[in-house]
């Protein structure tokens, strides 16, 4: 599995987690991304707003959800009990 691959599979599996955690705002686009698989583009057609506007709320919802985890470990957890 290549580098971005695994990138999205971890976030799809941090979103899981603590999704519940981030605003619907949040939810709304990063859900797109990674649950509908939605380009940028459609995903800031979808929600109003600009793609540059998606991109940054992304990498602001990354680094937020990598803090969760960073702080409750609850991905490593899971990973490490199979």
């Amino acid at each position: 599995m290549g580098h971005a691959m695994e990138r999205i599979v971890r976030l799809g599996m941090l979103y899981d987690l603590y999704g519940d955690l981030l605003t619907e705002h949040q939810r709304e686009i990063f859900g797109a991304l990674v649950n509908e698989d939605l380009s940028l583009s459609e995903i800031a057609l979808d929600c109003g707003i600009t793609r540059q506007g998606v991109q940054d709320m992304l990498k602001r919802t990354e680094k937020k959800l990598e803090d969760y985890e960073s702080k409750l470990h609850l991905l490593e957890k899971k990973l490490s009990e199979k």
